[in-house]
């Protein structure tokens, strides 16, 4: 910068008027061209300053020079001044209001600093001063104002659109409509932003990604979809929409295949599109998809030991891939970790039932700097829960806030009311429940109708229930519960009634559905009750020599694990065709023995299907795991790793 400064001096001498010999004549032409040289040189100068004493040296050498009117500089000092976040009051006002005939640029300039320094309001009032002033605006006037529109209202925001198109020459400009269609997009008005697309003229990638994602954020891949397929040319950040789309709209497998098309036209992957890929094989469980996405993750220069974002994201990956092992190797092979990678590791560790390594681990993370988040302890405190650790969670949860500052919310509460209610605690939970400092939700209720399903108390469960009917009335689960604790009570009659309810709601259970991964990373999907698979005839002859099997052994089907008023042998023929069983007898025909068979769930797994495949596991020595939508059993040899504590 000082090499810039004697430069600029030098050239003082040439453009000062008292410096020039009245006997030589400069041409006007050469005095203007030197000008210029000198507007750019101090144009380069500001970009290079990194602090307000640097622009105020340089404002001085254009003072000196005879440019403190000079629009074309001071926008630019305007503008840096605000990228240095200088309140737009002060400095950045006074040099504007030293100048006589400020353009167009320099009053956009302050409409611009005010909406980026998060004064919207104060950007509109210098809008409107500048169209007092005569001043016509240019197309950076209409991007700022649009975004300050975003904060303040979308009707004003339709107003200064009004004026684009009354002033002439805005609606055609590119930036506008780019700006125009995200402001539409933010406020919640994505129709109106699709229309400013159909209506311009020119777009670019801007244009086509806005609306890409803002459908993606609403819901609607489809539209989505359209978009992308008309983009002529896709960049990385319109992959990284589809795929994060996909993902986030619970559609993995159309987010496995458009990251895999994305690989094969060669485009550049970077941190973001991986975690929308590694949240869609999470979503799956599919173990050889995500075993892709880790090589593709290396060869990225993105693998988990060097970024922690994609290494915390894997973690969670492998953990619901029923792969807690290498979750573990790749938390290992991190060189940096943060909350966000020990939380995911004790999570992961708790869905499986391994409690012990999660509180250990979350031990190991007190040593660090780290401090523990509330995802941290709902991880740790589940962990207790699903082994019946009842003196370690309540310490936990007694001293989350007063020594780790986290305010214990309605998950946390959900989560201790699951670890008293399991452990048989059930009158010390509705306690709990009853002095929560706010309202309970339905997964409070929820996790103390379900202990009672455990511990076999119809009176509680009542009363549960009864608040589950006023913030759930029509969650079928909560009515399907209840009538299993009347049942197993011997209390029909309320049974009949509780049936009647669901009838009458018109209530059916969600289809179960369960689907497995093949050697070769194909998924096969099995729906409850469903026998139109190809190889339906030898998966229901599989089923039947296991029942047979099991039914020498003792095992009986338990009836109440069907919802539905029919006959005790439409009950076990509906029971055989639980989506599980057709997995697993899937699974033991189509891989090699010895082969660890992996089923993933969309509901909870009955107790007949958890008793069913503990005696499956010892009778065909497979390890059998199974992933519902609360957690990893693993049965092996008979038994379940959770310990019928689930």
């Amino acid at each position: 910068m000082l090499t810039l400064f004697r430069e600029l001096s030098t050239a003082r001498s040439t453009l000062s008027i008292s410096n020039v010999s009245p006997q030589i004549f400069i041409p006007l032409s050469q005095l203007q061209q030197q000008r210029k040289i000198l507007e750019h040189k101090l144009n380069f100068v500001l970009d290079e300053c990194k602090n307000v004493n640097q622009i105020k040296e340089v404002h001085g050498h254009l003072l000196r020079k005879g440019l403190g009117q000079n629009c074309y500089v001071l926008t630019k000092l305007i503008r840096i001044l605000t990228k240095l976040d200088v309140p737009m009051d002060t400095y950045p006002r006074l040099v504007f209001e030293q100048v006589r005939y400020p353009n167009p640029f320099l009053w956009t300039a302050m409409v611009r600093g005010y909406s980026l320094q998060g004064l919207p309001s104060q950007s509109i009032v210098w809008y409107k001063c500048m169209r007092r002033a005569g001043i016509g605006p240019v197309s950076f006037t209409f991007t700022a104002l649009f975004k300050a529109c975003v904060v303040l209202d979308v009707n004003l925001g339709r107003q200064i659109h009004a004026q684009t198109i009354f002033i002439g020459g805005f609606a055609s400009d590119l930036y506008v409509g780019n700006t125009l269609i995200d402001m539409y997009v933010k406020c919640g008005f994505l129709e109106c932003g699709r229309k400013v697309f159909d209506e311009m003229p020119d777009r670019d990638v801007i244009s086509w990604t806005e609306l890409i994602v803002a459908y993606a954020k609403s819901g609607d891949m489809n539209s989505a979809g359209d978009m992308f397929d008309g983009l002529p040319v896709k960049d990385m950040v319109a992959w990284t929409a589809m795929v994060t789309g996909y993902a986030q709209n619970a559609r993995p497998r159309e987010a496995l295949d458009t990251f895999e098309r994305m690989q094969n036209v060669g485009v550049e992957t970077d941190d973001i599109t991986l975690v929308g890929v590694i949240s869609a094989c999470a979503q799956l469980g599919a173990s050889e998809s995500a075993n892709w996405v880790h090589d593709v993750a290396e060869r990225s220069g993105f693998g988990p030991s060097e970024n922690v974002v994609v290494g915390s994201a894997m973690i969670d990956m492998y953990s619901k891939c029923g792969s807690v092992d290498d979750a573990y190797k790749v938390f290992e092979g991190m060189k940096e970790r943060n909350v966000f990678s020990y939380s995911s590791m004790i999570v992961g560790f708790a869905m499986h039932g391994r409690a012990h390594a999660a509180i250990q681990l979350f031990h190991d993370m007190l040593k660090t700097d780290i401090k523990p988040n509330h995802v941290t302890f709902i991880g740790v405190l589940t962990a207790c829960s699903h082994v019946g650790l009842v003196d370690q969670g309540r310490h936990l949860f007694a001293t989350m806030e007063k020594y780790y500052g986290v305010a214990p919310s309605a998950d946390h509460y959900t989560c201790m009311v699951d670890l008293l209610g399991r452990a048989g605690h059930l009158e010390e939970a509705l306690e709990l429940i009853e002095t929560m400092p706010m309202e309970p939700t339905g997964g409070v209720w929820g996790a103390l109708l379900g202990a009672c399903r455990i511990h076999g108390n119809p009176d509680i469960a009542q009363l549960a229930a009864n608040h589950l009917l006023e913030l759930e009335p029509n969650g079928i689960g909560n009515y399907i519960v209840l009538s299993n604790i009347y049942a197993l009570a011997g209390r029909l009659d309320e049974v009949s009634r509780v049936r009647k309810l669901m009838r009458g709601k018109g209530l059916k259970k969600n289809p179960g559905y369960s689907w497995i991964e093949t050697e070769k990373g194909e998924i096969h999907e099995f729906f409850a009750g469903d026998m139109t698979h190809p190889m339906s005839i030898e998966i229901k002859q599989a089923l039947e020599d296991i029942l047979d099997r099991l039914k020498a052994r003792g095992y009986q089907p338990d009836l109440n694990s069907v919802a539905y008023d029919v006959s005790d042998e439409e009950r076990k023929r509906l029971l055989m065709t639980h989506s599980e069983k057709l997995a697993l007898a899937y699974g033991l025909l189509s891989t090699n023995s010895g082969c660890t068979i992996k089923i993933m769930k969309n509901l909870r797994i009955c107790d007949d299907c958890h008793e069913f495949m503990c005696g499956a596991s010892q009778i065909t020595g497979r390890e059998i795991v199974i992933r519902d939508n609360m957690r990893f059993h693993h049965f092996h040899n008979g038994t379940c790793s959770c310990g019928n504590f689930w």
